[in-house]
């Protein structure tokens, strides 16, 4: 599992790498409860001051892994072989304890810095909302495509950007690009390419230089400031109707199984995406496959 998160420290910075860039660094759960046992260690060490997260290739992470199966052998969206109750059962406390991811990455004494370099899709959209500062480069492309496939937004999206930008995106699924991000405040800053490292960088040598106290309880300020002021309360409803969104199993979905059984994971995203594009924003939009 350590080659598939990297973990540096350097500077007083702790750079944390999603490292499955042949997956497009796919979230799995043994992945995510690595990562916070990263978060923890930078946390512990005195030496850390601020943390970065970011992925390696072309991707920040394109979401949970499409193709992961559970003990029965069969995605985790796919009710085949569990009775009604064990499905619910799995997607509550898969929900819960993703509200609990959000609310651990906050209590942190460090902040988060997440550098979006490509694709950011589902989970990795939620993680880049999670963290305390988001820099885009000018290559990345941010959505919600699981809704497509009966899946939830994250009430996170619309107390960031306000309910009007949350719906336009988190009701399609749509791509959008880092200048979309920037316009409605998803994101603080967006930078060419080549330049994305050095920046979060340069901003967390600038966050280091504050003292440490400062830094940890004016983070909690705004962090727990924001849970008390009711966003906590949004998020606990959140996972519960995260749960009855996630099993809500209709013909739609299992036909969408049914194309992955027959035909892999392709022809389910063929099938989910396809009367989709082309994306409104990003590589997959008409201008994007001009350029291309």
């Amino acid at each position: 599992m350590t080659q598939e998160l990297l973990y540096q420290v350097e500077d007083k910075i702790a750079t944390i790498t999603f490292n499955r860039p042949d997956r497009m660094n796919a979230l799995t759960h043994e992945l995510e409860r690595e990562l916070h046992r990263r978060f923890d260690e930078a946390d512990a060490d005195r030496a850390v001051r601020v943390i970065i997260l970011t992925g390696a290739g072309r991707a920040f992470s394109a979401g949970y892994d499409q193709a992961a199966t559970g003990k029965s052998g069969t995605r985790h969206s796919d009710p085949t072989g569990k009775s009604h109750a064990e499905f619910i059962e799995y997607w509550q406390r898969m929900d819960a304890t993703r509200v609990g991811y959000w609310t651990h990455m906050w209590s942190l004494g460090k902040p988060i810095i997440a550098a979006v370099n490509g694709w950011c899709m589902g989970g990795g959209f939620w993680y880049q909302l999670a963290a305390d500062i988001t820099i885009a480069s000018e290559e990345a492309v941010f959505a919600q495509p699981e809704v497509r496939h009966i899946s939830n937004t994250t009430f996170l999206f619309g107390a960031l950007c306000g309910w009007k930008a949350a719906n336009r995106w988190a009701l399609t699924g749509d791509h959008f690009d880092a200048h979309e991000a920037l316009r409605i405040g998803m994101v603080n800053e967006v930078v060419p390419a080549d330049q994305l490292m050095d920046t979060a960088r340069a901003l967390a040598k600038r966050i280091a230089l504050v003292p440490e106290p400062s830094v940890r309880l004016n983070k909690a300020v705004t962090m727990l400031g924001i849970q008390a002021a009711g966003v906590y309360s949004g998020l606990l409803l959140e996972g519960s109707l995260g749960t009855l969104a996630h099993a809500s199993h209709n013909e739609f979905r299992e036909q969408l199984l049914e194309a992955q059984r027959s035909g892999g994971l392709k022809a389910y995203l063929e099938m989910r995406d396809g009367p989709f594009q082309p994306e409104p924003m990003g590589p997959r939009s008409a201008k994007g496959r001009k350029k291309a």
